[in-house]
């Protein structure tokens, strides 16, 4: 039998890692639009399409923070064109109401246009705006292609796992990474008290278990229990402490066992955290789809606005941060 070398390895596994993201963009992504677009309607997709355009336009109405000297808390997004504004409302809306200064730090996906940085710097004076050509470097040097072929290949087909390769590859120390489609309507402090003392890594709860992969693969691979229901939307944890050729193999494992899936970086990450003490925040204040009601009259502390609750963020929620 002929034995393959390394080379024929590698190139092997990255036809599989090319045939399984044109299998997601061929079936996957649009039966996916379909399915969504079953389930809201074409009229409530047109109201909600055009919900969304009026909350991008109001971004732009946003006023400047104020300036100032005292040292601030960095708070991470991962943005561009398509969500500069949602991060915009995010990071507006937890600043008004921290006990602290926070400083947005924001990671451009490669789409983040002038213009965009420009308004993000009109609202946020301190903003600091890692440009993709910086990241881009920074993920030549410290997550070369022969050596994390999985990650990369993930990272350039599967823009979520740029949530963790483009902000901690190549860093250090603790970070809180927050998905933009988010809004604060109380003072976090359960987020500001982690970032001024941060000990343990960090996530909010999801509405059911959503990692894409088996929890008897995960917890083989991680060697340690995996979180029930953790979600991404609040994210926090250490640079230092990511071991990128375990995570590697992770990526690997994962796809070769049970293929490509769009939750893989919530899985991941639960693996990263598996088994370890963690800040959890609590359901009653920091919900994941909350329903009309809530997102009309917030009572929590911040929403998470996936799925089904997307339609109360875009013709609600946002509009209260517009108002303060």
């Amino acid at each position: 039998m002929m034995t393959r070398t390394p080379s024929q390895h590698l190139r092997r596994f990255s036809k599989q890692l090319k045939l399984g993201a044109l299998f997601y963009r061929l079936y996957y992504a649009p039966r996916g639009f379909v399915t969504s677009l079953m389930r809201e309607g074409l009229l409530d997709r047109a109201i909600n399409n055009k919900a969304r355009a009026q909350m991008e336009r109001a971004a732009y109405d946003l006023n400047p923070l104020p300036i100032s000297t005292a040292p601030a808390f960095d708070i991470h997004f991962l943005t561009g064109k398509r969500f500069w504004y949602q991060t915009c409302f995010c990071a507006y809306s937890m600043a008004q109401y921290s006990p602290i200064p926070l400083r947005p730090v924001i990671h451009d996906d490669g789409s983040l246009e002038q213009a965009y940085q420009d308004e993000l710097r009109r609202i946020f004076p301190n903003v600091r705006i890692i440009l993709h050509s910086e990241i881009k470097n920074r993920i030549e040097t410290d997550l070369p292609i022969a050596k994390f072929p999985s990650l990369r290949e993930r990272r350039s087909n599967y823009p979520h796992m740029r949530k963790i390769t483009d902000i901690h590859a190549g860093s250090t120390g603790w970070k809180l990474v927050l998905d933009s489609d988010m809004l604060f309507f109380r003072s976090p402090t359960l987020l500001t008290d982690w970032l001024q003392s941060p000990q343990h890594p960090c996530h909010m709860i999801d509405v059911e278990p959503s990692y894409g992969y088996s929890r008897t693969l995960m917890t083989e691979l991680a060697q340690a229990s995996i979180a029930d229901q953790l979600n991404v939307g609040i994210c926090g944890l250490n640079s230092d402490e990511i071991d990128w050729e375990q995570l590697e193999f992770w990526c690997k494992t994962l796809i070769e066992q049970q293929g490509t899936h769009y939750y893989q970086e919530q899985a991941l990450v639960a693996m990263l955290m598996a088994g370890r003490s963690c800040t959890i925040a609590p359901t009653q204040d920091y919900i994941v789809k909350p329903d009309r009601e809530e997102a009309i009259h917030p009572q929590a502390v911040l929403h998470h606005y996936v799925a089904d609750s997307k339609p109360w963020y875009f013709r609600y929620a946002w509009k209260h941060i517009a108002a303060l």
